[in-house]
């Protein structure tokens, strides 16, 4: 009963972290949300480059035959995220450290 409790744990984890991140990520692609990326003072081409990578990450996460590839590939774009925010002087990454720990956790528990 255990293993099922936390397949099922892991599932939720995976669907619930692919579906936010997927909105988060097309709304941070939108030309919109340019206006407020400007005030960091880094390149626009940053902000679509880790966007995109987000949806690609995230589509790749909630399929089920490439689900751990997808969570590589978000762990990889947050640990980035993380390191410029930190780079740049910005020091609010709890949620990237959360969605980062959420996408390894899918990564290993499902890889095997």
């Amino acid at each position: 009963m255990s293993e099922l409790r936390m397949k099922t744990a892991l599932c939720v984890v995976q669907w619930t972290l692919g579906v936010v991140i997927l909105i988060e990520a097309i709304r941070f692609v939108l030309p919109s949300a340019r206006h407020n990326f400007a005030g960091t003072h880094m390149p626009d081409v940053l902000r679509l480059i880790l966007g995109w990578g987000e949806v690609a990450g995230s589509i790749l996460l909630l399929i089920p035959r490439t689900a751990v590839r997808g969570a590589w590939v978000l762990v990889a774009i947050f640990a980035f995220a993380i390191a410029t925010h930190l780079l740049h002087g910005l020091y609010n990454v709890g949620n990237l450290v959360i969605y980062a720990a959420a996408a390894w956790t899918i990564a290993v528990g499902k890889g095997n």
